[in-house]
């Protein structure tokens, strides 16, 4: 397990204590409008810290100096030396650079110490601010695939598809950008 430090930002492995900050915007239906869940309960956020504390992929973004958990960022690892990248924050904190901060921290941790050739994300289009945050990271749009996944279904139990914007860097592009 790793942990990053930023100048506002320290980023570490979940705690189950993490809990009641992880409910704070997981039960928020705003943040979690492109998530592929629903709102979370008070249980259900200490089930999933619990989870999460076991889990290398998630980690929590903590604001210094009180190091409150603000948000989380997934790093996960998939074939070909390829990790895809994953975030949700608290909406109290958009706005505020945060994202990108702790994004930037975390690929270039991957590219670095992981060995990472290529970091990939994806967002639903409608998503301007995930997406936005992506080519502020300089990473490329790689496709628009449509109607390619659904995670809700209507009143009949029909899957209500969504689109996906893919996006991707490599890591000779990480290293050259301005």
């Amino acid at each position: 397990m790793y942990e990053i430090e930023t100048n506002r930002l320290w980023i570490r492995r979940f705690k189950p204590e993490d809990w009641w900050d992880l409910y704070e915007y997981l039960s928020d239906r705003d943040v979690i409008k492109y998530e592929p869940y629903d709102v979370f309960t008070e249980d259900e956020c200490k089930t999933e810290a619990m989870k999460r504390a076991k889990d290398d992929a998630f980690l929590a973004v903590c604001i210094k100096p009180s190091l409150k958990l603000i948000g989380n960022i997934y790093l996960g690892e998939r074939e070909f030396d390829t990790w895809e990248l994953g975030y949700v924050f608290h909406k109290d904190f958009h706005g505020k650079g945060y994202a990108t901060e702790s994004c930037e921290a975390v690929i270039k941790h991957a590219f670095t110490n992981l060995k990472a050739r290529r970091i990939i994300a994806h967002c639903n289009p409608e998503n301007t601010s995930s997406w936005s945050l992506l080519e502020r990271l300089h990473m490329r749009r790689e496709g628009h695939l449509r109607k390619n996944i659904y995670f809700k279904t209507d009143e009949h139990n029909n899957p209500i598809w969504l689109d996906t914007y893919e996006y991707g860097i490599l890591a000779e592009e990480w290293e050259l950008r301005s």
